[in-house]
C-alpha cells in the first residue's frame, strides 16, 4: 500500500498565462510551465516517487514525461485523473465567460444544475475519487499523481466531507506540491500547495 503521495499540479500554459478555462482542451506546456517541471524535478531529485501516475491530458502528461525523465521513473495514464470537463467554457477568459454569468452562477452553486457539454459536477468527483482510491491502494509506497487543480480540489473536498456544492477552498498553483504520508493508517497532509522550488522570476505562481 501507498505510504506517501506527491500531489502535483501541472505546470503553466499559455492559457493558464491568459486565465483561459482549460478542462479537457489538450493545451501544452509554455517554457516557463517547462521549467517549473524542471525545478520541481531537482527539488526531489533525492527523495522522489517509484511511480508516476497521471492525466491524460497533454500538459499534465508533459509534466509527468519531464519529472520521469530525470528520476527514471515509470509514468501510468490514468483518464480518471482528468480535468473536469467545461464543454463551451474551454478556452473562455474570465470577462468572456461575464457573458454567461447567470447561467455559470447557477451552475456552481446548485450541483444538480447543467450546462450543456460541462461534465456534472458529481460524475467528475466520483471518477476522482475512485482515481485516488486506487492510487492509495496501490503497492509501490511513494507515488506521484501530475494531474490538475480541479481534479486536486474534488478530491480534498470528498476527502475532508465537505460539500460539493460550494466554491472551493483549495488552491493548487502549476508545478506546486501537495504531500500526503500514511502515519499510524491515517493519512495526512504534510505539505500543501507548496511553490518554495519556485521562487525567483517568472516561475512564480
Amino acid at each position: 500500500m501507498a505510504e506517501r503521495l506527491f500531489l502535483i499540479r501541472h505546470g503553466r500554459t499559455a492559457w493558464n498565462a491568459q486565465g483561459r478555462v482549460q478542462g479537457w482542451a489538450d493545451v501544452p506546456l509554455d517554457e516557463v510551465g517547462r521549467e517549473q517541471a524542471r525545478r520541481l524535478a531537482e527539488r526531489l531529485r533525492g527523495d522522489h516517487p517509484d511511480l508516476i501516475l497521471c492525466s491524460p491530458l497533454w500538459r499534465a502528461y508533459e509534466t509527468a514525461q519531464i519529472l520521469a525523465a530525470a528520476w527514471k521513473v515509470p509514468v501510468e495514464v490514468d483518464e480518471r485523473l482528468k480535468e473536469r470537463g467545461q464543454g463551451p467554457l474551454e478556452g473562455r477568459t474570465g470577462v468572456e465567460i461575464e457573458a454567461l454569468r447567470r447561467a455559470w452562477r447557477q451552475f456552481e452553486e446548485n450541483p444538480t444544475a447543467e450546462i450543456e457539454g460541462v461534465e456534472p459536477r458529481a460524475a467528475f468527483a466520483t471518477r476522482v475519487w475512485a482515481a485516488m482510491q486506487a492510487a492509495m491502494a496501490r503497492p509501490e509506497r511513494r507515488l506521484a499523481i501530475v494531474a490538475h487543480g480541479g481534479t486536486f480540489s474534488a478530491f480534498f473536498r470528498q476527502w475532508l466531507g465537505l460539500p460539493l456544492d460550494q466554491p472551493s477552498p483549495f488552491q493548487f498553483d502549476n508545478a506546486s506540491l501537495t504531500e500526503m504520508v500514511l502515519q499510524d493508517g491515517r493519512w495526512r497532509v504534510q505539505r500543501l500547495n507548496d511553490t518554495c522550488h519556485l521562487v525567483g522570476g517568472p516561475l512564480n505562481p
